[in-house]
């Protein structure tokens, strides 16, 4: 188990939700990942992410689908790509990365609360 944080440490955390506007393969990757770029609305605009997602997802079945991220860790390069953002995902019984998302259509940009 993880170590336990406080409430304030939580809230530190700003996880949003946001729309897949465009999504490309990414050969570049060393392991195999998808290119996002996620629109969160007036909140943050759209921001860019490298996703290790392709066990489950190709680039043209996302654009559409919320998603939610942490959008406030600094930005990382990876390869020749800026990744802005972090999409969150959880493993499943093989290691493949399912995709967090709200049940039904919520506003872009909201925070989780």
């Amino acid at each position: 188990m993880a170590d336990t944080i406080t409430y304030e440490d939580f809230e530190r955390v700003e996880i949003r939700v946001g729309t897949i506007v465009d999504a490309k393969p990414f050969p570049e990757a060393r392991k195999p990942a998808i290119q996002l770029w996620v629109d969160f609305g007036e909140a943050l605009g759209v921001k860019t992410s490298s996703a290790q997602i392709t066990a489950h997802y190709a680039p043209d079945k996302l654009i559409g689908r919320q998603v939610t991220a942490v959008v406030n860790f600094p930005p990382r390069q990876i390869g020749p790509f800026r990744s802005e953002v972090l999409v969150l995902g959880l493993p499943d019984e093989t290691g493949g990365i399912v995709l967090v998302r709200p049940d039904f259509a919520v506003p872009d940009g909201g925070r989780l609360l």
